[in-house]
């Protein structure tokens, strides 16, 4: 099999809430593929997935030069950038600045900002671009020979959903017409793409997968006399629904005073929730543990009796597809509480792997989690979930597809029937 170059555009990377593109990233380069990032560079990063460092990704990565929010510095500075970078790309630099075709993104100067890391690139292969924004990105640098490669654009969530209401459901009407192949992390917002404009023939469902090797089963019991322990692992913001679980822990406490909540992540919500914890009096019941790496979260999902993921359809329209810590808690033979929402149905088989309640029902929630506590015979359900999601999202597997697919693109898209 001929290894291939392959360029991620990722945003800002590497952060934890981006297992999964790091998942991609190192299959690819365990399998002997050249693999180059672009993308930003978070303000901060506390904690780093284990695989960044095993694997140098760092160092595989170009970032986009910090752009000034101040609009004279932004200018000064991009005139330095042009000087130091003319001989290596002149006319790539010169379309980046066409205002007339490219509008405000070029008026800006944000699209020669974004030029200046792939002035010295190669031809790709594959060009796959994590999330649609960055579709319309790729496609946008393509167009001005920034990059030269097919371009792929994966589909995962707050892009085909928030991004939708906040911009129009045209915003991909371009990208639609001039990428080369899409994927949807479930079939719920493969529909939503083809409902907005997407070829059929040209979007395939292919999964976010985790190592269930990291991820080991066990059969759960609980000891109804010591601490029941309930955790959720997910960003502190408005689509994880976390709010609603604070409720419902509170109305268990009641009955069961040896309860105990622990939230995992990070988030603009933290003050928020921490002071429901507060009003609801259960501040020794529920705690906000803050971010942790792989491992941390293994280590927390091992104590553990049941993981909820409450998501919820945002106000802002933000919807989640099969959430990879539904994935982790399923592998490691917890049971698990989740919602009628985006695409957690295709995870979850409720009353199988799991249950279903509807969003933001804190009576539901409560129901469940008490028919948990009362009815700890898990085993069932514990290994439902594992034998899915070995079956469905097992990074090895899902990996070795997204080489087929990459192969498959690069040949004119022969023998995608089977994925649809």
């Amino acid at each position: 099999m001929k290894a291939m170059r392959i360029a991620f555009f990722v945003g800002d990377f590497p952060i934890l809430s981006k297992t999964f593109i790091i998942n991609q990233i190192t299959g690819l380069i365990s399998r002997g593929h050249e693999v180059d990032i672009y993308g930003y560079q978070p303000n901060e990063i506390s904690k780093m997935h284990l695989d960044v460092e095993k694997y140098q990704i760092l160092a595989r990565t170009q970032y986009v030069p910090t752009i000034p929010k101040n609009y004279f510095w932004r200018f000064l500075k991009g005139i330095i950038l042009i000087f130091a970078n003319f001989y290596k790309a002149p006319f790539v630099l010169l379309r980046s600045l066409n205002f007339f075709k490219y509008g405000r993104q070029a008026a800006s100067l944000n699209l020669l900002y974004g030029t200046i890391p792939l002035l010295k690139s190669q031809p790709y292969d594959i060009i796959h671009c994590q999330f649609g924004m960055y579709g319309n990105a790729g496609m946008v640098f393509r167009e001005i020979n920034a990059i030269k490669g097919k371009l792929i654009t994966s589909f995962r969530g707050y892009d085909i959903s928030l991004y939708i209401k906040q911009y129009g459901k045209h915003l991909y009407d371009k990208l639609f017409s001039r990428g080369d192949f899409f994927i949807a992390n479930c079939n719920f917002f493969r529909q939503r793409a083809i409902a907005l404009g997407c070829d059929e023939q040209k979007i395939i469902v292919h999964g976010s997968g985790i190592d269930c090797d990291r991820f080991r089963y066990k059969v759960r019991y609980l000891d109804p006399h010591s601490i029941i322990r309930i955790t959720t692992t997910g960003r502190l913001i408005e689509k994880k629904g976390i709010e609603y679980c604070i409720r419902a822990v509170a109305k268990l406490a009641l009955l069961y005073p040896n309860i105990e909540y622990h939230i995992v992540g990070d988030g603009h919500l933290k003050e928020e929730l921490q002071q429901l914890i507060q009003e609801l009096n259960i501040s020794d019941k529920v705690k906000l543990l803050g971010s942790k790496n792989q491992q941390e979260i293994i280590e927390i999902l091992d104590n553990s009796h049941i993981f909820i993921a409450p998501c919820v359809t945002g106000f802002d329209g933000n919807q989640d597809a099969p959430v990879n810590t539904l994935k982790e808690a399923m592998a490691m033979g917890l049971p698990v509480i989740s919602t009628l929402h985006g695409g957690i149905p295709e995870l979850v088989e409720d009353g199988i792997s799991g249950f279903l309640v509807p969003e933001r029902d804190v009576d539901a929630l409560t129901q469940k989690l008490s028919y948990l506590i009362e009815h700890p015979e898990w085993e069932k359900m514990g290994r439902a979930g594992r034998a899915y999601v070995e079956a469905h999202y097992e990074i090895n597997k899902l990996n070795d597809e997204l080489v087929e697919i990459y192969q498959q693109v690069a040949s004119e898209f022969a023998g995608f029937e089977e994925w649809r």
